[in-house]
């Protein structure tokens, strides 16, 4: 069996322990003669596994008791609308901060539900990308929330410090950086994120949602679309992909086995750091443009010096055995993710292929 390394931004590389186990599950899964995909999602097999990916979940980010955990359909896409929906209330103003093509496109779902204050943008320090310090911020006091997106997959860049609210909730979409770093739970109002990154397969988000602030959505909201509902309901209200839900629940447990997030912090720090030496080295070949302060630990950007060469660099990554670099295809370029479940021999493959390349075409 040849496996390559998935360098893609998602659905991304999942461990091979991961995907054995769900192979030797798949038509039988714990002897009672039918797969996972058929099980029913209210009998007791199938709470034991909601129950279970729930609990470690909890463990893996040290969730406080006062935080709702649901599993949803909709991709987090969905929440950039169910976020204003349910916490606009009264107010239905919200501040948001614009960091990239994420925080651009939840910008645009907020504003059919009410007013979007635009807190803070990037900036160019010395022609490179950079997320302002909150004290250059615009926040407004009676806001219904502050959102912000931690690491922008295309763009490549990451917060690594908690904005600060005071009391206004603050709401994150974490799809692209969740369980990759230790967090403070306690310090976000909402946190969301799809599964296909760190978490497991497409078609499932995990919403994490402190107890006041499930309450009543604008009236128009879709049932589906109800915090309050899905927060009774444990998330069956309706049903649930269950398969998407089978696989986080391996993911997690994965992540338990190997020390927790703690480990994986280490893991994506050396990883991130071998990836930038290597740009750094060669800036003129490897072009990032994001500020050393706020570069992404899970999605490294660049760009060689024409488009020729980019076209070269992906094709023979191809041929080595590394895929899906090309970059977002609004952004261009090369784009390495290297999420929890890409090995460092795979970051380590790619930085001895850069050296290669750019010494048989600089």
């Amino acid at each position: 069996m040849k496996r390559v390394y998935n360098f893609s931004a998602g659905p991304a590389m999942l461990p091979e322990e991961v995907l054995k186990q769900a192979q030797e599950e798949f038509l039988d899964w714990h002897g009672i003669g039918m797969s996972i995909m058929e099980l029913g999602h209210r009998g007791p097999e199938f709470k034991n596994i909601a129950d279970q990916s729930e609990a470690d979940l909890r463990e893996l980010m040290d969730i406080p008791k006062n935080y709702h955990v649901l599993f949803l359909p909709g991709g987090a896409t969905a929440h950039f609308a169910m976020v204003p929906l349910n916490l606009f209330g009264q107010k239905k103003t919200a501040d948001y901060i614009d960091t990239g093509i994420w925080s651009k496109k939840a910008i645009a779902e907020a504003a059919r539900y009410g007013q979007v204050g635009l807190a803070a943008e990037i900036k160019k320090v010395n022609g490179l990308m950079a997320i302002p310090p909150q004290s250059d911020w615009k926040l407004n006091p009676d806001a219904a929330y502050v959102h912000y997106t931690p690491n922008e997959t295309i763009e490549g860049i990451e917060f690594n410090w908690i904005p600060k609210t005071g009391h206004v909730p603050l709401i994150a979409d974490m799809s692209s950086m969740i369980l990759s770093r230790p967090i403070d739970v306690s310090q976000y109002g909402i946190i969301y994120a799809g599964a296909q990154k760190n978490i497991g397969q497409a078609g499932i988000t995990v919403a994490i949602i402190r107890e006041d602030l499930i309450q009543d959505p604008l009236p128009l909201t879709p049932t589906l679309y109800h915090y309050k509902i899905q927060a009774e309901n444990k998330s069956f209200y309706n049903t649930p992909p269950t398969y998407s839900w089978y696989i986080a629940g391996l993911m997690l447990a994965w992540m338990k086995r190997h020390g927790g997030v703690a480990y994986f912090s280490e893991l994506n720090k050396r990883k991130a750091k071998k990836l930038y030496a290597v740009i750094d080295a060669h800036k003129d070949f490897y072009v990032n443009t994001v500020h050393p302060d706020c570069r992404s630990q899970m999605n490294v950007p660049f760009d060689l010096p024409t488009p020729e060469l980019n076209e070269k660099f992906l094709n023979w990554a191809i041929k080595e055995g590394m895929t899906n670099l090309k970059g977002h295809r609004l952004a261009g370029g090369v784009r390495a993710s290297i999420y929890n479940a890409m090995p460092e021999a795979g970051v380590d493959k790619l930085v001895a292929f850069m050296k290669e390349f750019i010494r048989t075409n600089g």
